[in-house]
């Protein structure tokens, strides 16, 4: 019995081994049989968890994961004077934050590389999937909107960091709450506390309860890694360190295509590579929506 388990534990360790020394073959092994070394095939997204509310503090907020990756959204609204060009649109600032927790490879006081095109990946995709209405943000007319910030944390990064960080995203919008508010004599915007909010006010409250905030459409994304002819769903931070070619899909909740990204890399994405990502997306979008319904209904309930 000892020597059978001095035997497997020989075994793992040159496994293991092998891997550290020899990634890529360790991982080509795996694709001629159709599957990865955390079990799951090809096409497959690992398990993901959208839990809202997650901060007390905030106006909207969202936890999400995806495998181990892990992302912390949180939304707070205030009080802007719009711009003369878009009286009647508020705003969004989208930040994407990386502490040195979330991963080895990023150092105290340097910021990560890939923290500021995450960022703007999100701003340009909020923005230009019409997900949200800026005039739903408009308290009166060339005088007062709301600027709601977005702040990301990335608490474990894992691979696919954009799939999460996006996530949590639309999550914590579905949770937003936009709070009522009043104007006082000086004819600034007050917040009306829920204290006094079915008491007399001095004058009558700009939007008359707590609402949530209209989304149109939500957008969903997935990454693929495409290595030689294998495309991998929702790679690992392994898998993308080794295998370097990425695409990124996002696609609308009527599966309309938002944006396709590909930040270079060695393999070229052919017309079909593409096609198949885009299909996988579609599978992935269906996944993403009952997930994040069904996170939506537990907190009604609540």
């Amino acid at each position: 019995m000892a020597a059978a388990s001095g035997s497997d534990l020989s075994s793992e360790m040159e496994v293991d081994a092998f891997r550290r020394l020899f990634p890529l073959c360790f991982h080509e092994r795996h694709l001629l049989k159709s599957i990865r070394p955390d079990g799951r095939t090809l096409g497959k997204a690992r398990d993901t968890i959208i839990s809202l509310g997650a901060v007390t503090s905030a106006n909207g907020s969202a936890l999400t994961k995806i495998g181990c990756t892990t992302m912390l959204a949180a939304i707070k609204l205030e009080v802007m004077t719009p711009t003369v060009e878009s009286p009647d649109e508020g705003c969004i600032a989208i930040d994407f934050h990386m502490p040195p927790i979330c991963s080895p490879i990023v150092r105290p006081g340097r910021p990560a590389d890939a923290a500021p095109v995450v960022a703007k990946q999100l701003s340009d995709t909020i923005l230009s999937s019409g997900m949200i209405d800026l005039k739903e943000l408009s308290l009166v007319s060339g005088k007062a909107a709301w600027m709601a910030y977005l702040d990301i944390y990335c608490l474990d990064a894992d691979g696919s960091l954009f799939d999460a960080a996006l996530l949590s995203a639309v999550a914590a919008f579905s949770h937003l709450q936009i709070p009522v508010v009043s104007l006082n004599d000086e004819g600034r915007i007050v917040l009306v506390s829920e204290d006094n909010g079915g008491g007399k006010l001095e004058k009558e409250p700009v939007n008359k309860e707590k609402r949530k905030l209209k989304l149109a459409t939500i957008p969903f994304s997935l990454t693929c890694v495409l290595h030689k002819n294998y495309i991998l769903a929702d790679p690992t931070a392994e898998e993308e360190s080794i295998m370097e070619t990425l695409v990124t899909v996002v696609l609308d909740s009527s599966s309309q295509l938002v944006s396709l990204y590909k930040p270079g890399g060695p393999v070229l994405a052919h017309t079909s590579a593409i096609q198949d990502c885009v299909a996988l997306t579609r599978q992935r979008l269906k996944e993403l929506q009952k997930i994040l319904n069904e996170a939506i209904s537990d907190m009604e309930v609540d």
